[in-house]
């Protein structure tokens, strides 16, 4: 009997493997081919690596449809709205600065630069990505590291002119004729008593990116995406096989019990990790609609600790004091790590005034709420298709 198989087969490679396996007949795809139109195309000229890849994200695709919305995709904003993102050649050719090489400023320049503008893309940092790279070590989110792969690509396709470990200022842009500033977010530090202590506090940002040991009790501030992603990077358990996930969540692959699926223990963390958020309600659900749930009930299984309706009063060398409805306790924290928002990265702002209407803002750059890289790469292309 002939069999297609599908889900998170994403790449002509791995679809090609499982035909050639002798695993399916056919494979299916449907996510794929809303993050890049001309997949097929590419994979049969060769050229897969400058595929749009679905890093299955459902942020702008199933996430919609579940709300009644017009389903599209995060990397690639024209997917069901071809006919009204048009991207022409430019009437005119300019000279454009793009500050900023996280996916904004990605997504932007490689548009400008494909109709016709010439571009200089400046980025402060050794590599493009910007949050891009704190999101693809998170477990689950390793295939963010495919988008950075294909902007890195269409930078070499499209002609953008790339200067890594430059920090723009405003006598550099000042000769452009258009400017985009993309220049991303930091973490916001809330005003607490011992926020600045030197060994107990650490940013999201940091902690990633450094890759810093967070010790055996961790308390995490802000139970958004950012804070859910840490807890659950914090708790994955070491070498974690594909083995290991799927009796994580009860999957039995010997089909010896009903359905192939059997009674799963809970795997708990020897990190014990707290999640607070400050309003009530539930803990942990994510931004995702369609996997937010996922995300709180792997932190359940792994015994984080979910607090709501939290009042942060102070970190000083004992941990972490709060209060939960009126009530005192200590979180007797190794670090404490901050996850309670961002705040626009705007660098000679007192300045922008001089530009005019020639300073163009996108990204976390225009608003720091909750990390979206669906808006902000939509700002991009919309703002590359005026321009």
């Amino acid at each position: 009997m002939p069999v297609i198989t599908t889900n998170r087969i994403n790449t002509p490679e791995e679809a090609e493997r499982v035909l050639a396996a002798g695993h399916a007949d056919m494979v299916s795809m449907a996510r794929p081919f809303l993050a890049d139109p001309n997949f097929v195309k590419k994979a049969e000229q060769n050229q897969s690596q400058l595929i749009n890849t679905c890093i299955g994200c459902n942020q702008a695709c199933l996430d919609n449809a579940f709300k009644g919305k017009r389903a599209t995709c995060l990397v690639n904003p024209q997917a069901c709205y071809e006919t009204e993102l048009v991207i022409g050649n430019a009437a005119q050719s300019k000279n454009i600065a793009v500050v900023g090489a996280g996916p904004a400023g990605l997504a932007c320049a490689t548009m400008l630069a494909e109709k016709g503008h010439s571009v200089d893309l400046f980025e402060k940092s050794d590599r493009i990505g910007g949050q891009f790279r704190l999101a693809m070590q998170i477990p689950g989110k390793e295939e963010f590291r495919e988008t950075i792969r294909y902007f890195a690509n269409r930078i070499d396709e499209t002609g953008v002119k790339l200067h890594l470990e430059t920090e723009a200022n405003a006598d550099l842009l000042k000769e452009y004729d258009e400017v985009v500033m993309a220049s991303g977010v930091k973490p916001r530090m809330p005003k607490l008593e011992g926020i600045d202590h030197p060994e107990k506090v650490i940013d999201y940002q940091t902690l990633i990116r450094d890759k810093v040991y967070a010790g055996e009790n961790v308390a995490i501030m802000g139970a958004g995406g950012i804070g859910v992603d840490v807890a659950s990077m914090l708790t994955e358990p070491v070498g974690h096989t594909l083995d290991d996930w799927l009796h994580e969540w009860g999957v039995d692959t010997q089909v010896e019990h009903p359905g192939g699926l059997y009674p799963f223990p809970d795997t708990v963390s020897d990190t014990n990790v707290w999640v607070m958020q400050r309003k009530p309600g539930r803990v942990g659900k994510g931004p995702g609609k369609t996997t937010g749930w996922i995300h709180k009930k792997t932190l359940e299984k792994r015994g984080v600790n979910l607090l709501a309706s939290v009042t942060y009063e102070k970190i000083d060398d004992e941990g972490l004091h709060i209060s939960v409805k009126g009530e005192h306790k200590l979180i007797p924290a190794d670090k404490v790590i901050v996850c309670a928002g961002q705040e626009s990265v705007k660098p000679f702002e007192e300045q922008w005034p001089d530009f005019g209407d020639k300073l163009h803002v996108i990204g976390g750059a225009d608003y720091a709420g909750e990390l979206d890289a669906v808006r902000a790469i939509r700002q991009g292309v919309e703002l590359a298709a005026k321009l």
